[in-house]
């Protein structure tokens, strides 16, 4: 009895249904049927920045931790989404070139050794990053395009804003046909 139980567990998980392939009443949804979209992920600041474009380059220096301070000497507050959130997937691999545990441990070890100094603020909706941003003058986070209202100020990545042609940074967006 005791060899079966493992046994069940390893038949469960493999051939239980993936929660993305369920419909909202649990009937399958084919892959074919779903059609992938994708929106623009913008970088916001505190209006109160005085900056107004990163480089790409400045940018995933900013995400890893690598830079602490703005130019005018205030100290930057990193604010990003939960562990799993699209918006998260796409700073990660587009910006960092990492996956979650890669970022995780980079974050980690920084902080043990004293090359990074503050971990990010993690946040979990868009209007809780949106209201952060807002609050804390050295503050810089991202929302999608759709997310970001005048309260705070879109930053200009490689000399473009996220509506322009050449914008790097988009978020994949699954619909269903």
């Amino acid at each position: 009895m005791r060899r079966s139980i493992p046994i069940l567990v390893l038949l469960t998980t493999v051939f239980w249904p993936r929660a993305d392939a369920i419909g909202i009443h649990g009937a399958s949804i084919d892959p074919a049927d779903q059609a992938s979209s994708s929106e623009p992920l913008a970088i916001i600041v505190n209006r109160s920045n005085s900056l107004d474009s990163l480089s790409f380059s400045e940018l995933r220096e900013v995400f890893l931790g690598s830079r602490n301070y703005w130019s005018n000497g205030r100290r930057i507050t990193l604010v990003m989404r939960e562990p799993g959130e699209p918006e998260r997937k796409t700073i990660l691999s587009d910006v960092c070139g990492m996956n979650e545990i890669q970022f995780k441990t980079h974050f980690l070890r920084g902080l043990y050794t004293g090359e990074i100094l503050v971990s990010p603020k993690t946040l979990a909706t868009p209007t809780g990053v949106r209201e952060f941003v807002f609050n804390v003058p050295g503050a810089i986070g991202y929302v999608r395009m759709g997310d970001v209202d005048s309260s705070v100020k879109i930053l200009r990545i490689d000399e473009l804003l996220p509506d322009e042609k050449g914008y790097k940074l988009h978020v994949q967006l699954r619909t269903t046909k």
